[in-house]
Protein backbone atom coordinates (compact mmCIF):
# COMPACT_ATOMS: atom_id res chain seq x y z
CA UNK A 1 0.00 0.00 0.00
CA UNK A 2 1.60 3.64 -0.79
CA UNK A 3 2.65 5.60 1.94
CA UNK A 4 0.11 8.09 1.18
CA UNK A 5 -2.99 5.67 1.48
CA UNK A 6 -1.75 3.88 4.20
CA UNK A 7 -1.50 7.24 6.66
CA UNK A 8 -5.45 7.43 5.72
CA UNK A 9 -5.84 4.40 7.82
CA UNK A 10 -6.13 5.91 11.20
CA UNK A 11 -8.55 8.63 10.49
CA UNK A 12 -10.82 6.27 8.45
CA UNK A 13 -10.74 3.79 10.98
CA UNK A 14 -12.29 6.40 13.57
CA UNK A 15 -14.77 7.50 11.27
CA UNK A 16 -15.90 4.66 10.89
CA UNK A 17 -15.94 3.58 14.67
CA UNK A 18 -18.10 6.83 14.52
CA UNK A 19 -20.78 6.23 12.34
CA UNK A 20 -21.45 3.53 14.09
CA UNK A 21 -23.72 6.04 16.94
CA UNK A 22 -25.11 7.52 14.06
CA UNK A 23 -26.03 4.51 12.24
CA UNK A 24 -28.56 3.56 15.48
CA UNK A 25 -29.93 6.76 14.79
CA UNK A 26 -30.42 6.28 11.17
CA UNK A 27 -32.28 3.26 11.27
CA UNK A 28 -34.02 3.69 14.73
CA UNK A 29 -37.78 4.75 12.81
CA UNK A 30 -37.61 1.49 10.13
CA UNK A 31 -36.66 -1.27 12.60
CA UNK A 32 -37.10 -2.19 16.68
CA UNK A 33 -33.62 -2.21 18.21
CA UNK A 34 -33.70 -5.82 19.40
CA UNK A 35 -34.20 -7.41 16.02
CA UNK A 36 -31.78 -5.38 14.16
CA UNK A 37 -29.31 -5.87 16.33
CA UNK A 38 -30.02 -9.83 16.15
CA UNK A 39 -29.69 -9.68 11.95
CA UNK A 40 -26.65 -7.28 12.50
CA UNK A 41 -24.67 -9.36 14.40
CA UNK A 42 -25.68 -12.73 12.48
CA UNK A 43 -24.63 -11.03 8.92
CA UNK A 44 -21.31 -9.95 10.78
CA UNK A 45 -20.43 -13.60 11.91
CA UNK A 46 -21.25 -14.83 9.17
CA UNK A 47 -19.04 -12.79 6.72
CA UNK A 48 -16.53 -13.03 9.23
CA UNK A 49 -16.43 -16.61 9.27
CA UNK A 50 -16.22 -16.82 5.48
CA UNK A 51 -13.13 -14.41 6.03
CA UNK A 52 -11.61 -16.32 8.66
CA UNK A 53 -11.78 -19.64 6.63
CA UNK A 54 -10.50 -17.61 3.53
CA UNK A 55 -7.40 -16.09 4.75
CA UNK A 56 -6.39 -19.43 7.24
CA UNK A 57 -6.87 -17.53 10.45
CA UNK A 58 -5.56 -18.94 13.57
CA UNK A 59 -8.71 -20.81 15.63
CA UNK A 60 -8.27 -21.42 19.71
CA UNK A 61 -6.65 -24.64 19.94
CA UNK A 62 -9.24 -25.93 23.18
CA UNK A 63 -12.43 -25.02 24.19
CA UNK A 64 -11.35 -22.63 26.76
CA UNK A 65 -10.07 -20.13 23.98
CA UNK A 66 -13.38 -20.69 22.36
CA UNK A 67 -15.72 -20.19 25.58
CA UNK A 68 -13.83 -16.93 26.82
CA UNK A 69 -13.58 -15.16 23.43
CA UNK A 70 -17.58 -16.26 23.61
CA UNK A 71 -17.95 -14.54 26.32
CA UNK A 72 -16.38 -11.19 25.54
CA UNK A 73 -18.55 -11.31 22.39
CA UNK A 74 -21.80 -11.49 24.54
CA UNK A 75 -20.35 -8.26 26.45
CA UNK A 76 -18.49 -6.19 23.52
CA UNK A 77 -21.25 -7.04 20.58
CA UNK A 78 -24.27 -8.19 22.63
CA UNK A 79 -24.44 -6.32 25.47
CA UNK A 80 -23.04 -3.16 24.39
CA UNK A 81 -24.81 -2.74 21.18
CA UNK A 82 -27.99 -3.99 21.93
CA UNK A 83 -27.62 -0.99 24.71
CA UNK A 84 -26.41 1.61 22.68
CA UNK A 85 -28.75 0.61 19.77
CA UNK A 86 -31.75 0.47 22.45
CA UNK A 87 -31.16 4.10 23.92
CA UNK A 88 -30.81 5.89 20.51
CA UNK A 89 -34.12 4.18 19.47
CA UNK A 90 -36.08 5.67 22.86
CA UNK A 91 -34.35 9.33 22.70
CA UNK A 92 -30.73 9.34 23.55
CA UNK A 93 -28.76 11.86 21.10
CA UNK A 94 -26.37 10.17 19.49
CA UNK A 95 -23.43 12.42 20.23
CA UNK A 96 -24.28 11.52 23.84
CA UNK A 97 -24.51 7.95 23.47
CA UNK A 98 -20.76 8.08 21.61
CA UNK A 99 -19.64 9.93 24.80
CA UNK A 100 -20.88 7.78 27.38
CA UNK A 101 -19.42 4.71 24.87
CA UNK A 102 -15.94 6.73 24.92
CA UNK A 103 -15.91 6.57 29.29
CA UNK A 104 -15.48 2.77 28.51
CA UNK A 105 -11.19 3.15 28.81
CA UNK A 106 -11.53 5.43 31.65
CA UNK A 107 -13.55 2.76 33.44
CA UNK A 108 -11.23 0.04 31.94
CA UNK A 109 -8.32 2.18 33.58
CA UNK A 110 -9.82 2.83 36.68
CA UNK A 111 -10.64 -1.39 37.30
CA UNK A 112 -7.08 -2.71 35.55
CA UNK A 113 -5.60 -1.57 39.00
CA UNK A 114 -7.81 -4.22 41.44
CA UNK A 115 -8.49 -6.43 38.46
CA UNK A 116 -5.60 -7.17 36.36
CA UNK A 117 -3.48 -5.91 39.22
CA UNK A 118 -1.45 -2.97 36.52
CA UNK A 119 -0.79 0.07 38.34
CA UNK A 120 -2.43 3.23 37.37
CA UNK A 121 -0.52 5.71 37.52
CA UNK A 122 -0.95 9.60 38.90
CA UNK A 123 -1.36 11.21 35.20
CA UNK A 124 -4.15 8.52 34.07
CA UNK A 125 -6.19 9.33 37.16
CA UNK A 126 -5.82 13.01 36.23
CA UNK A 127 -7.43 11.90 32.65
CA UNK A 128 -10.14 9.79 34.62
CA UNK A 129 -11.07 12.87 36.07
CA UNK A 130 -11.51 14.99 33.56
CA UNK A 131 -13.00 12.34 31.65
CA UNK A 132 -15.96 11.81 33.83
CA UNK A 133 -16.34 15.64 35.07
CA UNK A 134 -16.67 16.87 31.06
CA UNK A 135 -19.12 13.92 30.93
CA UNK A 136 -20.96 15.43 33.84
CA UNK A 137 -21.09 18.54 31.95
CA UNK A 138 -22.56 17.15 28.98
CA UNK A 139 -24.95 15.26 30.84
CA UNK A 140 -26.22 17.12 33.48
CA UNK A 141 -27.91 20.04 31.93
CA UNK A 142 -30.04 17.90 29.83
CA UNK A 143 -30.95 14.72 32.21
CA UNK A 144 -34.60 14.13 32.02
CA UNK A 145 -35.39 17.39 30.31
CA UNK A 146 -38.05 17.36 27.69
CA UNK A 147 -37.55 18.15 23.77
CA UNK A 148 -35.90 17.09 21.31
CA UNK A 149 -32.38 17.66 23.08
CA UNK A 150 -33.52 16.00 26.77
CA UNK A 151 -31.56 12.75 27.54
CA UNK A 152 -33.97 10.59 28.81
CA UNK A 153 -33.08 8.68 31.86
CA UNK A 154 -34.28 5.40 31.30
CA UNK A 155 -32.11 5.79 27.66
CA UNK A 156 -28.90 6.89 29.60
CA UNK A 157 -29.22 4.16 32.21
CA UNK A 158 -29.26 1.58 29.05
CA UNK A 159 -26.54 3.51 27.63
CA UNK A 160 -24.84 3.28 30.48
CA UNK A 161 -25.31 -0.12 31.38
CA UNK A 162 -23.67 -1.26 28.18
CA UNK A 163 -20.68 0.83 28.64
CA UNK A 164 -20.38 -1.00 31.82
CA UNK A 165 -20.58 -4.22 29.31
CA UNK A 166 -18.43 -3.12 27.34
CA UNK A 167 -15.69 -2.42 29.89
CA UNK A 168 -16.55 -5.74 31.29
CA UNK A 169 -16.05 -7.79 28.07
CA UNK A 170 -12.60 -5.76 27.63
CA UNK A 171 -11.10 -6.94 31.11
CA UNK A 172 -12.38 -10.79 30.32
CA UNK A 173 -10.31 -10.62 27.20
CA UNK A 174 -7.56 -8.75 28.33
CA UNK A 175 -7.23 -11.31 31.79
CA UNK A 176 -8.16 -14.41 29.70
CA UNK A 177 -7.24 -14.10 26.39
CA UNK A 178 -8.71 -16.19 23.82
CA UNK A 179 -5.75 -17.88 21.64
CA UNK A 180 -6.19 -17.85 18.06
CA UNK A 181 -5.86 -14.31 16.24
CA UNK A 182 -7.62 -11.18 16.34
CA UNK A 183 -9.76 -12.24 13.07
CA UNK A 184 -10.74 -15.75 14.77
CA UNK A 185 -11.18 -14.26 17.63
CA UNK A 186 -13.51 -11.43 16.36
CA UNK A 187 -15.63 -14.23 14.60
CA UNK A 188 -16.19 -16.08 17.69
CA UNK A 189 -16.81 -12.85 19.71
CA UNK A 190 -20.17 -12.11 17.19
CA UNK A 191 -21.17 -15.77 17.54
CA UNK A 192 -21.08 -15.40 21.11
CA UNK A 193 -23.28 -12.12 20.78
CA UNK A 194 -25.42 -13.68 18.51
CA UNK A 195 -25.96 -16.59 20.82
CA UNK A 196 -27.26 -13.55 23.12
CA UNK A 197 -29.35 -10.85 21.24
CA UNK A 198 -30.91 -13.82 18.44
CA UNK A 199 -33.39 -15.45 21.33
CA UNK A 200 -33.35 -12.20 22.94
CA UNK A 201 -35.39 -10.80 19.75
CA UNK A 202 -37.01 -13.81 19.83
CA UNK A 203 -38.14 -13.23 23.06
CA UNK A 204 -38.41 -9.43 23.58
CA UNK A 205 -38.80 -7.92 20.76
CA UNK A 206 -41.52 -6.81 18.85
CA UNK A 207 -40.17 -7.99 15.33
CA UNK A 208 -40.70 -4.25 13.56
CA UNK A 209 -38.70 -4.13 10.04
CA UNK A 210 -40.03 -2.28 7.83
CA UNK A 211 -37.50 -3.50 5.24
CA UNK A 212 -37.42 -0.08 3.65
CA UNK A 213 -34.84 0.99 1.48
CA UNK A 214 -33.15 3.18 4.40
CA UNK A 215 -33.02 0.06 6.54
CA UNK A 216 -31.44 -1.78 4.46
CA UNK A 217 -28.86 0.24 3.59
CA UNK A 218 -27.96 0.94 7.09
CA UNK A 219 -27.98 -2.62 8.34
CA UNK A 220 -25.38 -2.87 5.38
CA UNK A 221 -23.46 -0.50 6.87
CA UNK A 222 -23.87 -1.57 10.07
CA UNK A 223 -22.31 -4.86 9.18
CA UNK A 224 -20.28 -3.97 5.89
CA UNK A 225 -18.62 -0.85 6.93
CA UNK A 226 -18.88 -0.49 10.53
CA UNK A 227 -18.04 -3.88 11.41
CA UNK A 228 -16.34 -6.22 9.01
CA UNK A 229 -14.26 -2.91 7.56
CA UNK A 230 -13.73 -1.53 10.95
CA UNK A 231 -11.97 -4.82 11.76
CA UNK A 232 -9.86 -5.22 8.68
CA UNK A 233 -8.40 -1.56 9.43
CA UNK A 234 -7.72 -2.48 12.47
CA UNK A 235 -5.99 -5.61 11.38
CA UNK A 236 -4.20 -3.67 9.11
CA UNK A 237 -2.98 -1.08 11.46
CA UNK A 238 -1.97 -3.83 14.05
CA UNK A 239 0.04 -5.12 10.93
CA UNK A 240 1.85 -1.66 11.11
CA UNK A 241 2.68 -1.33 14.50
CA UNK A 242 -0.23 2.06 14.91
CA UNK A 243 -2.31 0.54 17.18
CA UNK A 244 -0.89 3.28 19.86
CA UNK A 245 -1.99 5.78 17.47
CA UNK A 246 -5.66 4.50 16.86
CA UNK A 247 -6.39 4.44 20.71
CA UNK A 248 -5.12 8.00 21.28
CA UNK A 249 -7.33 8.94 17.79
CA UNK A 250 -10.56 7.57 19.73
CA UNK A 251 -10.67 10.38 21.64
CA UNK A 252 -12.37 12.31 18.79
CA UNK A 253 -15.01 9.88 18.30
CA UNK A 254 -17.63 11.71 20.53
CA UNK A 255 -17.48 15.07 18.68
CA UNK A 256 -17.27 13.40 15.15
CA UNK A 257 -20.24 11.72 15.99
CA UNK A 258 -21.73 14.63 17.38
CA UNK A 259 -21.20 16.64 14.20
CA UNK A 260 -22.51 13.86 12.19
CA UNK A 261 -25.52 13.82 14.23
CA UNK A 262 -26.06 17.40 13.72
CA UNK A 263 -25.68 17.61 9.83
CA UNK A 264 -27.84 14.82 9.28
CA UNK A 265 -30.68 14.46 12.21
CA UNK A 266 -30.49 18.30 14.11
CA UNK A 267 -29.20 17.81 17.00
CA UNK A 268 -27.43 20.10 18.94
CA UNK A 269 -25.38 20.49 22.02
CA UNK A 270 -25.57 23.52 24.26
CA UNK A 271 -22.06 25.87 24.44
CA UNK A 272 -21.09 24.24 28.06
CA UNK A 273 -22.33 20.65 26.48
CA UNK A 274 -19.46 21.41 23.79
CA UNK A 275 -17.22 22.31 26.47
CA UNK A 276 -17.82 19.09 28.31
CA UNK A 277 -17.32 16.91 25.43
CA UNK A 278 -13.97 18.08 24.42
CA UNK A 279 -13.46 18.16 28.02
CA UNK A 280 -14.24 14.43 28.06
CA UNK A 281 -11.95 13.87 25.12
CA UNK A 282 -9.08 15.26 26.36
CA UNK A 283 -9.40 13.34 29.57
CA UNK A 284 -9.44 10.21 27.34
CA UNK A 285 -6.16 11.05 25.86
CA UNK A 286 -4.68 12.03 29.20
CA UNK A 287 -5.28 8.60 30.49
CA UNK A 288 -4.20 6.58 27.62
CA UNK A 289 -0.73 7.94 26.91
CA UNK A 290 -0.83 7.95 31.12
Amino acid sequence: MPPHASALIPGLFVLIWATGFVAARFVAPHAEALTFVALRVVGVALVLAALARGLGARWPRDRSGWFHAGIAGVLMQGVYVIGVFWSVQNGLPAGIAALVGSLQPLLTAMLAGPVLGEPVSRRRWLGIAAGFSGALLVLAPKVGASGSAGIPVPALAACLAAMVAMTGGTLWQKGRGGGGDLLSNATIQFIGAAGLAVPAALLFGTGRFDASTPLWLGLAWSILINSVAGILLLLALIRRGAVAGVAALLFLVPPVSALMAYALFGETLEPVQMGGMLLAALGVLIAHRG
